[in-house]
C-alpha cells in the first residue's frame, strides 16, 4: 500500500515502510528520505540512511539484554556527517531496526520489480 503525504512545501512523500512505532517516507523532489521515529522527523540522504542502518545493526541487543551489569539500557546512535542523533532504549532500537529492515526490503523488492518489468520483451 502506498500512501501520499502533503507537507507545507507542497512536496509529495511516499510511505516506504511503516509500523505503529514509526515510518520512513521517500521524497522524490528532494531526493531524500524522512524518518519519523521517537517523536522526531529527520531528513536523510541515501548515504546517511545506510549509516543509520549500520549503526542500529551494530548494537548487540542480545548481549545488552543478557548482561546483568548495571550499565544503562540506553544507546546513543550518532551518525558521522549527519545532523541527527538518537538516544534510544532497547525496545526503541528493536523498533527502529524493524523499520529499517522493512524499508531496505522494500528497496530490494522495487529493484526486483523494475528489473523484471524492463527485462521482459514487449
Amino acid at each position: 500500500m502506498v500512501t501520499q503525504l502533503q507537507t507545507q512545501e507542497l512536496s509529495t512523500w511516499t510511505n516506504v515502510f511503516s509500523t505503529k512505532q514509526g515510518a520512513i517516507y521517500q521524497c522524490d523532489e528532494e531526493r531524500c528520505w524522512y524518518v519519523d521515529f521517537a517523536g522526531k522527523l529527520a531528513k536523510f540522504d541515501y548515504r546517511c540512511l545506510l549509516k543509520l542502518k549500520k549503526a542500529v545493526y551494530h548494537v548487540d541487543i542480545e548481549d545488552r539484554l543478557l548482561n546483568s551489569g548495571k550499565s544503562p539500557d540506553v544507546e546513543i546512535i550518532f551518525i558521522c556527517a549527519c545532523d541527527h542523533t538518537y538516544v534510544l532504549n532497547l525496545l526503541q532500537i528493536i523498533a527502529l531496526k524493524e523499520i529499517l529492515e522493512g524499508t531496505f526490503v522494500m528497496f530490494q523488492l522495487n529493484n526486483i520489480i523494475q528489473d523484471t518489468l524492463y527485462r521482459l520483451p514487449l
